[in-house]
C-alpha cells in the first residue's frame, strides 16, 4: 500500500529524473578517448542517436519506478531499484555526449516518463512474473536499438560508441537477471505492440 512519504519520495525522483544532472558511480565509458573532426551532419545524426538513447534512459527510470512500486517480492523490488542506479549512470553519459555534439535532450521526455510510470506500476500490478516479463523484453528492445545505432554512428565517432557498447552491456544484464528472477514470455501481441510504441518514440525523438 502506498502512503503520502513513498509518493513524495517517488515525485521527487521524476523531478531528478528529468530535471537534474545524473550521478554515475562508474567513469564516463569515452572518458580516456579523443574526440575526432566530424562533419556538421555527422555530428548532428550523433547527437540525435544519443538523444534517443537518453530518452530510452528517462523512460527506464519510469518503468523501473513504476515496477518497483508495485512489485510484490522484497527480492525482486531490491534487484529492480539496482538496475534503476545503472539506468542513472547511463542518463548522464547519454546527457553529457549529447551536448558535446552540439545538441539538446528531447523537449518531449516528460510525456515519454509519465507514460512509462504508468507503465510500469500496470506491469507490476500484474504479478512479479509479467513484471519481469515485461522488463526482459524492454530490455532486449533497447539492446536491439543499441546495436542499430552502433550500426549507424559515425564510423570515427568513437566516443559515442564507447558508451553505447556499455550500455548494451547492461541493458543485456539486466535481461538476464529479469529471466533468472522468473520472467514470464510474453504474448506476441503485447511484443509487437511494444516495439510499434518504440518505433513512434525513436522517429519523434529523432527529431524533438
Amino acid at each position: 500500500m502506498l502512503n503520502l512519504d513513498t509518493l513524495i519520495i517517488e515525485f521527487d525522483k521524476g523531478l531528478r529524473t528529468l530535471f537534474a544532472r545524473a550521478p554515475t558511480a562508474r567513469p564516463y565509458p569515452d572518458a580516456d578517448i579523443a574526440d575526432v573532426a566530424m562533419s556538421e551532419a555527422e555530428k548532428k545524426h550523433a547527437a540525435a542517436l544519443m538523444r534517443i538513447n537518453h530518452t530510452g534512459e528517462i523512460c527506464a527510470q519510469a518503468l523501473y519506478q513504476g515496477q518497483a512500486l508495485t512489485a510484490k517480492d522484497p527480492v525482486v523490488e531490491a534487484r529492480l531499484n539496482h538496475a534503476a542506479w545503472e539506468e542513472t549512470e547511463h542518463l548522464a553519459w547519454t546527457s553529457h555526449r549529447v551536448h558535446e555534439l552540439g545538441g539538446r535532450l528531447s523537449l518531449l521526455n516528460p510525456l515519454w516518463y509519465t507514460g512509462s510510470l504508468a507503465l510500469g506500476a500496470l506491469a507490476g500490478a500484474l504479478g512479479d512474473k509479467w513484471n519481469l516479463g515485461f522488463l526482459a523484453e524492454t530490455e532486449r528492445q533497447v539492446g536491439s536499438h543499441l546495436q542499430h545505432h552502433l550500426d549507424t554512428l559515425p564510423p570515427q565517432d568513437a566516443k559515442s560508441r564507447a558508451i553505447a557498447q556499455q550500455m548494451y552491456v547492461d541493458e543485456v544484464g539486466h535481461s538476464d537477471m529479469a529471466v533468472e528472477l522468473g520472467a514470464a514470455e510474453l504474448p506476441l501481441p503485447v511484443k509487437l505492440a511494444m516495439r510499434g510504441m518504440s518505433k513512434v518514440m525513436t522517429k519523434t525523438v529523432y527529431f524533438v
